[in-house]
């Protein structure tokens, strides 16, 4: 089992697919990786030898921000929205959608489950 950036890869998946287990690699980057280091993307993960392995890891931590990096950096802007009070940032802290989609129906990804409002119960007013 090959481990690249603290991801251990599937052995049984092709190495296009196999890269995209690795947060930050998506499939048009790993067939850029692929053909950068003139690898076949449609070889088995198990199949690659030592070497092929290293010079994926090499390359991956030289040209690629992935992981726990990508992670924080992330995390940071997300934090740095929400301190300078942006609207973004609000939209960030409150859970709502931040790309001006809609929210008076749908957006129940980022909300949560539907939430029932009562209206209440009305007293009966005794004479």
């Amino acid at each position: 089992m090959a481990r690249i950036a603290g991801v251990n890869l599937p052995n049984q998946k092709r190495l296009e697919i196999g890269l995209t287990y690795i947060y930050g690699i998506g499939k048009p980057s790993a067939q850029k990786v692929a053909a950068t280091l003139g690898l076949n993307p449609d070889t088995k993960i198990r199949d690659l030898t030592d070497e092929e392995v290293t010079r994926l890891r090499q390359y991956i931590d030289e040209n690629l921000e992935v992981e726990g990096d990508l992670r924080r950096e992330r995390s940071q802007a997300i934090k740095r929205l929400s301190e300078i009070g942006a609207y973004r940032g609000i939209r960030h802290r409150r859970g709502l959608p931040v790309h001006g989609q809609r929210t008076r129906t749908n957006a129940r990804t980022r909300k949560g489950p539907k939430k029932t409002v009562g209206r209440g119960k009305k007293s009966t007013a005794k004479t």
